[in-house]
């Protein structure tokens, strides 16, 4: 599979500015011919499957209920729904299916992803997320753009050379 999957992380209910700059990464992700992997709920994540539905684009719902549960029906934007059951320990898998990683905003689910990422050694790109400081001096693990197209273009150049999701082991 020659895709790069970009995972899209926020909250899951925000204000319509920060919407907008999810929609606009999405839209730009899949532009550029990258897969949408999120959550799969509200908020930023529908917000950035919208975008990318909007330019043609593939999206994957990672999603945390069981099928008869809320929390388990995607929004309508996602393409591929995977129902896990797992509650917030989807995260992982959200992060660990993609590439590289865009936080958007975002709170405390938010914040576990990107732990999550940075412990696997996933590039995170923020856009008006979160920053960190360790033992008072700042941290840059978290690579900060300016705009919904930088963030794009930081997630894919880090993403280039690194193993993508194969549908058929060993290809």
């Amino acid at each position: 599979m020659d895709r790069t999957f970009i995972a899209v992380i926020g909250g899951s209910a925000v204000p319509p500015s920060v919407a907008t700059l999810a929609r606009e990464v999405g839209r730009e992700l899949a532009r550029r011919g990258a897969v949408v992997v999120c959550g799969g709920l509200g908020g930023v994540m529908e917000a950035a499957c919208q975008g990318a539905k909007e330019a043609g684009g593939i999206t994957v719902g990672i999603l945390p209920g069981e099928p008869w549960e809320e929390e388990g029906k995607p929004n309508r934007y996602v393409d591929i729904p995977i129902v896990t059951g797992i509650g917030y320990a989807r995260n992982a898998i959200v992060v660990k299916t993609a590439q590289a990683v865009i936080a958007v905003d975002g709170s405390f689910g938010t914040l576990s992803e990107i732990a999550y990422a940075l412990q696997s050694g996933i590039p995170v790109i923020g856009l008006d997320t979160w920053a960190f400081s360790h033992n008072g001096h700042r941290d840059t693990s978290v690579i900060q753009a300016g705009s919904p197209v930088e963030a794009v273009e930081l997630a894919l150049a880090r993403a280039q050379g690194r193993p993508a999701p194969s549908p058929v082991a060993g290809k």
